[in-house]
């Protein structure tokens, strides 16, 4: 395909394997828990729109169903890789 990746961690994911096969890697603003980086919804966004990233797949749990996620991607233009918001709210 192509296509470049990038990959979002928090502090305590800093040795994840993830991180090493992205093509690039962005360091999460810190919340006080190992968690709540990754449910910081703006962060992720302006990661998304500084690197020009075209889509966003949410993987498993965290915002993989969060429509506010959803519509935040869709609001910033970028895809969101999953169901659409109308789904989410159902």
């Amino acid at each position: 395909l192509n296509v470049g990746t990038v990959a979002i961690y928090g502090i305590e994911d800093r040795h994840s394997p993830h991180r090493w096969n992205a093509d690039q890697t962005f360091l999460l603003p810190e919340s006080g828990t190992p968690v709540g980086c990754y449910l910081n919804i703006a962060a992720i966004i302006k990661i998304a729109k500084d690197n020009n990233v075209d889509a966003i797949h949410p993987g498993y749990g965290f915002l993989a169903e969060s429509a506010p996620f959803a519509q935040a991607c869709k609001d910033a233009g970028i895809a969101f890789c999953g169901p659409n918001v109308k789904h989410h709210e159902i």
